[in-house]
Formats: structure tokens, sequence, C-alpha cells
């Protein structure tokens, strides 16, 4: 009996023939991207990048038969016979697939022996047959603007041997970009690290995604147990992910960024895909209320039962503020739920870097502060002054927006706090609200949070 050859593409099949019972060897490229998984993807050297979309010359796939046992430098069975006169159709043709697009090839009335897919440095990709040896597919992603040559190899029922070669070819990026899963601070988030209840994902593109809504399909965030959230675009190349409400303790958390392979608008791709997985630590709020002249402001923390475990007096944000050539300067302590962003001891700083300079009235060049917990991105710390101790202790605020705190109470903070532990504050009569920008996720209502999503 005469081999037929055909090829299988989203759902149908097309079969090329005599009408005979025959072998057919068929490679399609899967159109479904949803769902797909892979450990990895090729990223041996390429071609030079062409536009998305671009069309190459893409050679008809051919096809051989033979009874012979000999090989190829393919790896697959040679042919001594007249080529098949049957025609063989590529799904690839005329256009570039995603790399992350499965490739197929499949075999009825007869059994798959070998399949060979390789790129144009001559790596094999990796791939496996189903157990009856009628389907192959590729297990892992392949690269962007690559050529693979696709060598299946079958057997008919009479024990003849089909040869079908075939070229496919990935999608060439205009551009891409690189998601890192960091904490609101811009650090990393560790892997298998420990957060407070409060911790914010944030998910930082190197390029402003034109389609958020792409984008935001291809992050997701698992939890055990469940728990109820939302992404929320703070800017064009930013998305933020907390819970309604705060972390319960002991939860497992994992971030998935699968981007690879997706364009996120305008031609942009993803450039690779990036997983974290941490867990949330005790429960602990702090609590500071800014109620100087009147009183004097007290700093509270609390423990998962809501039992104060410290208090501290503390000078905060003088209720005024300045005007530079830049504009005008807040000195209050701003009045919302922060996080707790980072630790430093010492911190380095100066007046320069909120845009006073160190010249002017009330000024100061770079020194080194001890003890400090940052709070928010713009430079909000509670950290050690004993210069200030006298003003602490009497209820008046005299810095430029931090939590002075004495020695002793300064470095009990830091040591006894994590990121992502929430910290409130209480501000005074006039002091602005925190915003986003600043690390104010929490004092976003959570109905207004919901429309920051690009998904509705």
């Amino acid at each position: 009996m005469r081999a037929a050859v055909g090829v299988t593409q989203q759902g149908r099949r097309r079969v090329f023939g005599t009408g005979r019972a025959a072998g057919v060897v068929g490679i399609a490229a899967l159109v479904a991207l949803a769902g797909c998984t892979s450990s990895g993807h090729d990223s041996s050297a390429g071609s030079p990048p062409q536009p998305v979309g671009s069309k190459g010359t893409i050679p008809g796939s051919t096809s051989s038969t033979t009874s012979g046992a000999g090989s190829s430098a393919d790896g697959a069975p040679s042919s001594s016979a007249a080529a098949s006169p049957l025609d063989f159709s590529n799904s690839a043709e005329g256009h570039r697939i995603s790399p992350t697009q499965p490739v197929t090839v499949t075999v009825a009335h007869g059994t798959l022996t070998s399949v060979v897919m390789r790129n144009d440095a001559g790596r094999t990709v990796t791939g496996e047959l189903d157990s009856n040896g009628t389907s192959w597919h590729n297990t892992e992603d392949l690269g962007y603007d690559r050529t693979y040559r696709v060598v299946a190899t079958a057997k008919d029922d009479d024990g003849q041997t089909v040869v079908k070669r075939s070229v496919v070819r990935t999608l060439a990026p205009q551009n891409q970009t690189q998601p890192y899963i960091d904490t609101l601070y811009g650090t990393p988030i560790e892997n298998g690290g420990k957060y407070g209840v409060a911790m914010v994902v944030n998910v930082a593109f190197d390029e402003q995604i034109p389609d958020k809504a792409a984008a935001e399909k291809a992050l997701t965030v698992t939890t055990t147990p469940q728990v109820t959230g939302s992404w929320y675009w703070s800017d064009a190349s930013h998305v933020h992910w907390r819970p309604q409400n705060y972390w319960p303790s002991g939860t497992k958390v994992t971030v998935d960024a699968k981007v690879y392979g997706k364009n996120l608008g305008d031609g942009l791709y993803g450039a690779s895909d990036q997983s974290v997985s941490f867990s949330i630590g005790r429960k602990q709020v702090t609590i500071a209320d800014d109620t100087a002249p009147a009183k004097v402001n007290k700093v509270r923390v609390y423990d998962a039962a809501g039992k104060v475990i410290r208090t501290m007096n503390t000078s905060m944000g003088e209720h005024t503020g300045t005007y530079t050539k830049n504009g005008y300067i807040n000195f209050y302590t701003l009045d919302g739920t922060y996080t707790v962003l980072n630790h430093e001891n010492p911190a380095i700083m100066s007046s320069d870097s909120y845009g006073l300079p160190a010249n002017a009235p009330g000024g100061y060049a770079p020194e080194k502060v001890y003890w400090a917990t940052k709070i928010s991105t713009d430079g909000i710390y509670l950290h050690e002054l004993d210069t200030t101790v006298w003003a602490q202790d009497s209820g008046q605020d005299v810095s430029h927006g931090c939590l002075n705190l004495n020695y002793d109470n300064a470095s009990w903070f830091y040591k006894h706090s994590m990121v992502g532990d929430p910290v409130i504050v209480h501000g005074a009569k006039g002091a602005p609200k925190l915003e986003v920008w600043q690390g104010g996720d929490w004092s976003v209502p959570w109905a207004k949070w919901l429309k920051g999503s690009a998904l509705g």
C-alpha cells in the first residue's frame, strides 16, 4: 500500500492520498495557548530579529517511502525509492508561530518510529511520543525568531517507512519586556522568604505595557488557603497585587508571570517567565498617632491577639512645609496605611533627596542615620535620633516627615519588624494623604482598588 500524508490543524484533518488505507503523518502547530506549560524554552543563538508577523519563504514539506533500514544524516531512515507523488502541507507555511504553541506530529493507520526537531543551531528540541505511538509533541518552548526542521518517520501496516520533512518558524518580536516580581521598594521578593500580613506584590516591567489586560491575564497569584485579592496598575509598567484584607498568617503564596510568547500589545512580547513563592509570617500591626502639640505622640505595636507589645514616644513631621524652585515640599507625616519596605543601618539621608537643597533653611547634607526602618518609597522612616528625645517626650513635631525614636525604641522596632508589616499613621489635622506611588496601597479603598485592574 502507498502511504498517504496530511496535516492536522485546529481540529481539522486534510488527507491527501490514493483513497486506500495508508500511514498518514501530519505536523500541526496548535493554536490554543491557554493551559500550555513548559519547563523552559530554546534560547540558542538565532537569526537577526524580523518584524512580528513577517513571512519568510517556508519550503514545502517533502515525503519519501522506503522499505530499507538505512538512515540519513537527520537520524531518520533514508529512501532509495521514488519520492511519493502526494502533496504535504505545513500548518506554519506563510506565517510565524508563537514559540509557546506546541508543534504536534500525528500518524493514522501506522506508528511513529521517530521524530527529530532541530533548531537552526543544530540543537535538538525535547519531545515525547504518546503511549500508542500515534502522536508526538515538543515538551519545551521554542525560541523567538528561530527556524526548526522536523523529520518524522512512521511505518504503516505493511511495514513500509514514510519520512516527512517540514520547516517551522517562530515569530520575531519588535521588542521584548522582562517582568520582575518585587516588593513595593523594588527589591526582589525572596523565594522561600517570609513577609508581613500587609505584603504587596509588585510586578515591574522594564517597558510600558500597551495592552494591560493581556499582561494581567498572564499573571497569577496562587494561595493556600484561598485569599481574595486583585491587581492594580499604579502606572503603565507596574502592577500591584494585594488581598482585600490582611493576609492570614501562614498563607503560602506563589506568584507566576507567564509572559513568554505573549503579545502584550504593539508587538511587545514577554522575554521570559518568572515565578516566586513566599509565606506570610506572624501578624504585627503598628499604629502611630500624631497628637502633638496637645499630647505626646505614641507609636503602639500590637500582636496577633491585639495586645500592645511596645509603646514608643515619637516626634513626627512638622505641621508645615516650604517652597523651593521645584515646588512645595511637605513636612507632615502623611496620613495612611504604610508597610515596612526595608531595613537600613545606617541609612544615608539628606534633604536633597526630597528636593530641599542642603544649603537651604532646614536643609542638611548627607548623614548616617541608624536603626532606620523604611515605610515609604519617598523616604519616611522610623529611625533613631537621640538628639530629638526632648521633642519625642514633650509632644513636639520637629522632623521633615520621619518618626524619630530614641535608641532603644528604634533598635527594637528595627529588629522586631519584617517587610510587609502594616504601619498605620493617624496624621495630624491638615496632613496630606499617603498615595500609592509612595507605598500607600493599603490606603486605597477596596472598591477603588478593584477598578485599578485592567480586567474590570
